[in-house]
């Protein structure tokens, strides 16, 4: 079962203090997604999370537009029911689901000597080796080119900079030190 609504935030922040409102429409959203789901668990998604502490913990949303889902999982002999709250046009993850191998698969993948994921980290250590070959040239080719020259705005300026402290020293100390209290007899 999926649902739409709007939840609004801004009563429910407006009565903690400034730096827990983000935590506090948290808080907001479980209870709306409890009361009007019946649902005791519920989890919230990556991307409504994000949008309520996008502007920190000072200015959440005032409210915010959400999906609501309730998704019922077989664990044993357990059924796990609670409620999935996602932002409206947050894209949704699938889980990835591996497939089972029977016996006689296993055996002839045995026999035979293949082995996927060994082949595929081989392929991945191969290509890094090709990249490490590359940087490695490449290093090779910039050690072998000459120096670019340096542009005479650049000696005009390190000249101008020594020039400048310098100055600063001579005048330093002409400068006369901070004027003490005179005393008046």
């Amino acid at each position: 079962m999926e649902r739409t609504y709007t939840i609004p935030l801004r009563s429910e922040c407006l009565k903690v203090p400034i730096f827990l409102r983000a935590r506090k429409c948290i808080k907001a959203i479980r209870n709306f997604t409890i009361r009007h789901m019946k649902v005791e668990d519920v989890k919230i998604g990556k991307y409504l999370n994000l949008k309520i502490w996008e502007r920190g913990s000072r200015h959440p949303p005032s409210k915010v537009q959400v999906v609501i889902e309730i998704i019922s999982e077989k664990k044993g002999a357990k059924e796990l029911k609670f409620a999935r709250v996602e932002l409206v046009g947050a894209p949704k993850e699938v889980k990835k689901v591996e497939e089972k191998k029977g016996l006689a698969a296993k055996l002839k993948d045995k026999i035979t000597g293949k082995d996927e994921k060994a082949e595929a980290k081989a392929a991945e250590i191969k290509e890094e080796e090709k990249l490490m070959e590359k940087a490695e040239e490449e290093k090779m080719e910039r050690a072998k080119a000459p120096l670019p020259k340096e542009h005479y705005l650049d000696k005009k300026s390190d000249a101008k900079t020594i020039r400048e402290k310098q100055f600063m020293r001579d005048h330093r100390e002409q400068r006369p030190s901070k004027p003490q209290a005179q005393i008046v007899r």
